[in-house]
């Protein structure tokens, strides 16, 4: 019979083959965070809201600083800074720079990276502030953190020495992350140079704190970080084949406690979930009523190509759902947007709306086409029953 009153249709079916369901990761971190990067699917969160001190991972924000200055003409990778007494009088982490001398931007990046020293970050945040203090570097990296979207970020220092309102989460580190490996390809692969031998001054001060490069898992950055108050945590890559993961964790115990976190996290991550892709661009997953049209219908077709995670350990299907309003209204245009797909997938990852369009163009009907709906929509108010014995004569082709 014909649907006299538009309204919401719901269509579930089975779309594909799938993999699932993966178990959940306890982890021992305080807070945690893992996203996949390949797909946008964010596959654990504990407290990872949690403004904490981010220790030396927020050295992070100020490569990204010095990174950006590089980029727009501000510093040049090749040019020396000035080593002043504030930053040479910075204990914990070092790069052993003595005041007074001067220190290529480019050795201060490898000594931020690889050496985590605390002298370096600061010798950068001096010649980047607006005042030339390390505070006023401070305060233009919180303000640019929340223009890149990290929302809990509050620096009081470029390097993370302990100060009660120097906090992150580690959902913005995990952003800083992102955007570190996004917008600035060139210099990502500094992450993971194991070694950085500044000038031979200090041989025993030479390695990458980072304890899963080399291990063969894929890892391939970004930052340690360690104080009394934090505890041990990391911010981490790791790539395998077509998929990349960032992950972030903070308060393990020791260094051990975070090695071995962290490289259950990579194996679970890249292990219990796998990448699956949609029916193509262009495949009709439902059709929908046409009102007052040429034709009586029109196929609802995926707009774009899909690729997502699902979890991996049982044999299942993709359970999908295409929702629309229904009778649409005529003309209607090919590529029109009408609804949208919805892919629900275990494990409390957040399902996958993809817009549903027309496959073809539905012109409005001619006089006749809209005389006979007209009698329909009468023959329905006011004696149902017949229309269901008439409506079949009055949609024939030739119909009154």
């Amino acid at each position: 019979m014909l649907r006299l009153i538009g309204g919401l249709i719901s269509v579930a079916f089975l779309l594909l083959p799938m993999l699932a369901v993966a178990q959940a990761f306890e982890t021992q971190a305080r807070a945690a965070y893992v996203f996949d990067q390949t797909t946008g699917t964010v596959l654990l969160e504990k407290n990872a809201d949690e403004a904490l001190p981010p220790a030396s991972m927020s050295k992070l924000m100020t490569l990204y600083m010095a990174f950006e200055a590089v980029a727009d003409g501000r510093l040049k990778i090749d040019e020396t800074l000035p080593v002043s007494q504030h930053a040479m009088d910075y204990g914990g982490s070092s790069m052993f720079l003595r005041a007074g001398e001067r220190v290529s931007v480019e050795d201060l990046i490898r000594g931020v990276i690889v050496l985590s020293g605390n002298d370096a970050t600061t010798v950068l945040a001096e010649a980047l502030s607006p005042d030339g203090t390390e505070a006023g570097f401070a305060t233009m990296m919180t303000d640019r953190a929340r223009e890149l979207g990290m929302s809990s970020t509050v620096l009081t220092n470029s390097n993370g020495w302990p100060d009660p309102d120097h906090r992150m989460s580690m959902r913005d580190l995990g952003i800083l992350a992102d955007h570190l490996i996004n917008d600035f390809p060139t210099f990502y692969p500094l992450f993971a140079e194991q070694e950085f031998a500044f000038d031979g001054r200090v041989p025993a001060n030479s390695q990458n704190r980072n304890p899963l490069l080399g291990m063969g898992i894929g890892a391939d950055g970004l930052k340690t970080g360690h104080t009394q108050e934090a505890g041990y945590g990391l911010v981490g890559s790791a790539k395998r084949g077509d998929r990349r993961i960032v992950f972030v964790i903070t308060g393990l115990d020791t260094p051990e406690d975070r090695r071995d976190e962290a490289e259950r996290l990579v194996n679970w991550a890249f292990r219990q979930f796998a990448q699956r892709s949609l029916p193509a661009a262009g495949t009709r997953v439902a059709e929908a009523e046409v009102w007052m049209g040429a034709a009586p219908t029109v196929g609802l077709s995926i707009a774009e190509d899909v690729s997502l995670l699902m979890p991996l350990e049982q044999i299942d299907q993709i359970e999908a759902e295409a929702v629309f309003l229904s009778p649409i209204d005529a003309p209607v245009t090919a590529g029109q947007r009408l609804g949208e797909l919805i892919v629900r997938r275990e494990e409390g990852l957040p399902e996958v709306r993809v817009p549903l369009v027309a496959d073809a163009d539905v012109a409005a009907g001619t006089f006749g086409v809209k005389l006979r709906t007209a009698a329909l929509v009468l023959l329905e108010r006011f004696a149902p029953q017949q229309a269901d014995l008439i409506e079949p004569l009055l949609t024939a082709p030739g119909g009154a």
